[in-house]
C-alpha cells in the first residue's frame, strides 16, 4: 500500500501556496501524489503531483496540476487508485448508504469507521441510488459513482466497499450501472408478483398456477409437484413439508417473478461475469407479507435456475415506512425473521435484507441476534438505507440557514399530496406546522417527529427540482456540521450489529 505519511513542513508549504488540502486525502503512489485541495475561490479540486492522464491546468504555487473534479478526471484516479474501483463484498454484514445530494459519503465513512474500523464489523456499500431516484434527482449512476468515489477519497477510505444499482425492474435498466462499474444489483420483480394469489379461492389459485410462464420457469407442474409434495426441507427449527395448497399459492404469487428475475440475473450475469458482481433479490415493495413457504419457494427456484445472490429481502411483517421507525408487534417480527433466517441459512446461506431500513431502530437488535452466524461472527444481514442521509442535510439546514429550510417545508408540505403517490407513508400533512409557525431553534426538532419526516422524506424529488442547488449550496458551506450528523445517526444504525 502507498505510503501517506505528509511532514507539518509540507503540509504548510501546500497551504502557503494558496491551497486549502484534505490532509486525509494525501496519497503518494509510484513518484506520484494526489490529494484533494481547495482553491482560494472555495472550489475544490483534484491536485496531481507527477501524474499523467489528467486534465487540468498547472498552479505554480504548489508545483501542482489542479484537475476539476469530472467523470474523466475520476475515472483516471481509479486507474492510478485502485481501492477507489468498488467490490464484491460476500457474506459479510453490510449497509447500504444512498446519497440522494452526493455530498453524505464523507459522513458516512466516519460512521463506518466509528462502528469497527476499515474492514471491520460492517462492509459498507457507498454508492446507491435506485433507478426511481436517479429520475427524482436528475443523476446518472455515473454521477452517483463518481459523487462516492470524490467522498472516499476526501476521508482517505482503502477498504474494500461497494456500489449498489438498487430496485432494477427491467434488463434496460441494467446498462447504465453495468458500465460505471457498479458491483452489486437489486433486482426488484415487485410488479410480476400477483398479491391476489395471496387470499384468492382454491379454483383462482388453480388458474393462477395452470397460467404460469412454464416454459420461461423451465418447468411443468407435475415436475413442480414432484419436487416438493412429499419430500420435507431440513430447517433449523425442524423439517418444513408443503402443503399442495401452500405450494400452488406460492407459485401463483411468485412464479412470474422468479422468471422476471432469472431473466434479469442473465442479461447482468452475460454483461459483468460472474465474478464481478453479487446479486440481491428484493420482493419487500408488495402488499402482503412473504411466508415461510413463499421464501422456500422464492429460493429453491431460483437455484435451480442457476441464480446466484448474496442477499434477499423478503415483505416482512409490520410496516416499513419511509424515515421512521417499524410499526407492527415486534415479538410477530422476531417470531417471522426467526422463520425467514433459517431458510437464509438453509437453502444458502446469504443475507436477509432489511429495505427502506432507515431509523428501524426497534428491530435492529431483534435481526441481528436472529440473524447470527455470519462470517467473523457477524449476522447475515444487510441493511439497505436511503432517504434517512436527505433528512440529515434537512436537519443541518434548519440549524444552519432556518430561512432555506422554511421554504423546503413550505414546498414539502404543498407537494406532499402529489409526491407520496408512490410511497407507503400514512403521514398526514395537517400535523406538520406550517413553515412560519415554529421559531428557529425548534426547526431541527421537526426532524424527530412521525409526520413531518415521512413529508419531508417523499417530496424530495420536488424539494430538489426547486431549491437542489441552494440545498447543495448550503451543505457545502457547513459540510463539517453535515458530516457530523450524519456520523451520529448512522452510528445508531450500525451499532447493533456489530455486537
Amino acid at each position: 500500500m502507498a505510503a501517506r505519511t505528509t511532514t507539518a513542513r509540507e503540509l504548510e508549504r501546500l497551504e502557503a501556496s494558496g491551497l486549502g488540502i484534505d490532509e486525509r486525502s494525501i496519497v503518494r503512489e509510484a513518484g506520484s501524489t494526489f490529494l484533494l485541495a481547495r482553491t482560494t475561490g472555495g472550489d475544490r479540486v483534484l491536485a496531481v503531483g507527477g501524474g499523467g492522464g489528467f486534465s487540468g491546468e498547472p498552479h505554480e504555487p504548489s508545483g501542482l496540476r489542479l484537475c476539476p473534479l469530472t467523470a474523466a478526471n475520476a475515472e483516471a484516479l481509479r486507474v492510478r487508485l485502485p481501492w477507489l474501483r468498488p467490490a464484491p463484498l460476500g457474506l459479510a454484514t453490510s449497509a447500504g448508504f444512498g446519497d440522494r445530494l452526493g455530498l453524505a459519503t464523507p459522513g458516512h465513512v466516519r460512521a463506518v469507521r466509528a462502528a469497527g474500523g476499515e474492514g471491520g464489523a460492517i462492509a459498507p456499500i457507498f454508492a446507491q441510488q435506485s433507478v426511481r431516484e436517479n429520475a427524482r434527482t436528475g443523476r446518472t449512476p455515473q454521477q452517483v459513482m463518481d459523487d462516492a468515489l470524490w467522498g472516499l477519497f476526501a476521508e482517505g477510505w482503502r477498504a474494500p466497499w461497494g456500489a449498489d444499482a438498487d430496485h432494477l425492474k427491467t434488463t434496460e435498466d441494467v446498462e447504465a450501472f453495468a458500465a460505471a462499474g457498479y458491483t452489486f444489483f437489486t433486482i426488484d420483480p415487485g410488479e410480476h408478483v400477483d398479491d391476489e394469489a395471496h387470499a384468492a379461492r382454491a379454483g383462482g389459485i388453480e388458474a393462477k398456477v395452470l397460467a404460469l410462464p412454464w416454459d420461461a420457469l423451465e418447468d411443468r407442474l407435475t415436475d413442480l409437484e414432484a419436487r416438493y409434495l412429499g419430500r420435507p426441507i431440513p430447517l433449523n427449527g425442524g423439517p418444513f413439508l408443503f402443503e399442495r395448497r401452500d405450494l400452488w399459492r406460492a407459485a401463483a404469487k411468485y412464479g412470474r417473478a422468479v422468471a422476471h428475475t432469472a431473466a434479469m440475473y442473465r442479461t447482468i450475469l452475460e454483461r459483468m461475469g460472474e465474478s464481478r458482481f453479487e446479486l440481491e433479490i428484493s420482493v419487500d415493495e408488495t402488499a402482503s407479507p412473504t411466508s415461510v413457504a413463499e421464501h422456500v419457494y422464492i429460493a429453491s427456484e431460483l437455484g435451480r435456475l442457476g441464480v446466484r445472490w448474496v442477499s434477499l429481502a423478503p415483505r416482512f411483517v409490520g410496516e416499513f415506512e419511509k424515515g421512521v421507525d417499524y410499526i407492527g408487534d415486534l415479538e410477530a417480527f422476531a417470531a417471522e425473521f426467526a422463520r425467514h433466517a433459517q431458510v437464509a441459512r438453509a437453502l444458502g446461506p446469504y443475507k436477509l435484507s432489511l429495505h427502506s431500513g432507515s431509523d428501524k431502530f426497534s428491530i435492529y437488535p431483534i435481526a441481528a441476534r436472529l440473524a447470527a452466524g455470519g462470517p467473523g461472527g457477524g449476522p447475515l444481514v444487510h441493511l439497505k438505507t436511503a432517504g434517512t442521509s436527505y433528512l440529515e442535510a434537512l436537519r443541518t439546514v434548519a440549524s444552519a440557514e432556518p430561512d432555506l429550510f422554511r421554504e423546503i417545508l413550505a414546498l414539502a408540505r404543498a407537494r406532499y399530496a402529489t409526491d407520496r403517490a408512490s410511497y407507503h407513508v400514512s403521514a398526514r400533512v395537517e400535523k406538520v406546522p406550517a413553515a412560519h409557525e415554529p421559531g428557529d431553534p425548534e426547526l431541527a426538532g421537526l426532524l424527530e417527529d412521525f409526520d413531518a419526516r415521512e413529508v419531508l422524506h417523499v417530496t424530495f424529488g420536488s424539494v430538489l427540482d426547486a431549491l437542489g442547488p441552494r440545498l447543495r449550496a448550503a451543505l457545502k458551506r457547513h459540510e463539517a456540521a453535515y458530516a457530523e450528523a450524519l456520523q451520529h445517526h448512522f452510528e445508531r444504525h450500525l451499532e447493533p450489529f456489530i455486537g
